[in-house]
């Protein structure tokens, strides 16, 4: 979202830097004061820890948008502004709860209403993020990188505001943003198969 990256948290590493040699050296700057370091430059390879620091903060975002009642629809244009790269190479979205010729989402109005519903072109969505959901917690099984983009595949598992869980399988695409940030460009969910006997 500067842009306030709710599903892409940075990966902070906290620099302690002191100094040596005349008197009249400053003094060691204090952990507290330290700053975290930059964001990897474009380019960069995707590291696994980024990954999951995205993961992380896309659960934090989902529960975030559900908490905020009756501004979750600015909420969630706000995540899906800074986390996906619809303004970049554009994102890939397929919804658990989707079917027919609206299952693939290309574009930020249909993420929107898959998030919190209210758009007569969608008028199958009931806003997926408005459940509550109160917990939110990634389980990456296998990361794969390739210089700037990464896919990620695993479980998210949430929770809702009556202690209901559902879990269900995703598989994130990650590109490195302009200014080093992760931006999602593919986000494909459905729920687990169960074989009937």
């Amino acid at each position: 979202m500067s842009s306030v990256r709710l599903l892409v948290p940075l990966v902070c590493v906290v620099m302690l830097t002191g100094c040596s040699g005349a008197a009249s050296s400053p003094p060691a700057t204090p952990a507290s004061a330290a700053t975290p370091a930059p964001e990897p430059p474009p380019g960069a390879e995707i590291t696994r820890a980024e990954v999951e620091g995205a993961q992380r903060g896309w659960c934090d975002a989902l529960v975030a948008i559900g908490a905020a009642s009756t501004g979750a629809k600015a909420k969630a244009s706000e995540v899906l502004s800074s986390a996906y790269d619809y303004e970049g190479l554009g994102v890939l979205f397929k919804p658990t709860l989707t079917h027919g010729d609206q299952t693939f989402r290309f574009d930020q109005q249909g993420a929107l209403a898959y998030f919190v519903g209210g758009d007569a072109t969608y008028p199958n969505d009931q806003g997926f993020a408005l459940k509550p959901w109160v917990a939110c917690s990634p389980a990456i099984r296998k990361v794969i990188s390739r210089g700037d983009v990464a896919i990620a595949m695993g479980n998210v598992t949430m929770t809702d505001d009556k202690g209901g869980k559902v879990m269900v399988d995703k598989t994130f695409g990650y590109a490195r943003g302009k200014s080093g940030e992760l931006r999602i460009i593919l986000h494909h969910s459905s729920l687990p198969f169960s074989p009937t006997r």
